[in-house]
């Protein structure tokens, strides 16, 4: 009979993850930059960071909700200030912000909180703030086929703030617009007032 351990191993390498491995990897990392992981504090950093990048880089399966739209319902739906968190791969450190993602339906709409999820699903690997505003917009214009979508991405980067340049307080803003958000001016001004933010 396997052990709980070598149970949880398996599972992790069928899901692509080898947590051991990362681990350990992490531990030579640190040896590298000249950190001990001797103390009693550091011991398990190696471990501890294994597992948040594997959290990181996982996003959580969830299914895209959609009803008839049986109302007719034909104004913008936006979610504003969707929490987002990412890990930039160029330097792999996070960053954060808010997204706000909105659509104008068309025979169907969508279960709210799969907005979040969207926005949550592509931000769980190292990315890039474009590629990942565009993303999400593509996605949702793909599955719930809407006349219209945005998504404007408010984010800042801890590449920017705690190294290099480090420009404190300095955020990066994205937008993708798709369909009549793009298309019409009103629409479009319609979209990013209600964001709070500008074209």
């Amino acid at each position: 009979m396997r052990s709980g351990t070598a149970l949880r191993v398996i599972d992790e390498q069928r899901d692509g993850v080898d947590l051991a491995a990362a681990e350990r990897a992490a531990g030579e990392f640190l040896e590298a930059l000249g950190i001990s992981t001797d103390s009693e504090s550091l011991r398990d950093t190696p471990a501890r960071m294994a597992r948040a990048y594997a959290e990181l880089f996982t996003p959580r399966p969830f299914d895209l909700t959609t009803f008839p739209n049986e109302e007719g319902y034909d104004e913008l739906v936006l979610a504003r200030s969707i929490p987002v968190r990412s890990v930039c791969e160029h330097h792999l450190l996070p960053f954060a912000g808010v997204a706000h993602v909105g659509y104008l339906p068309g025979d169907r709409i969508l279960g709210l909180s799969k907005l979040a999820r969207v926005v949550e699903h592509f931000a769980r690997r190292p990315q890039v703030q474009e590629r990942l505003t565009k993303q999400v917009a593509d996605w949702l214009a793909e599955r719930l086929r809407p006349r219209g979508v945005g998504v404007v991405i408010e984010a800042e980067h801890t590449c920017m703030t705690l190294r290099g340049v480090r420009a404190v307080g300095s955020t990066t803003v994205t937008s993708t617009l798709l369909g009549i958000l793009r298309e019409d001016a009103r629409s479009r001004q319609e979209f990013f007032a209600l964001t709070g933010t500008r074209p």
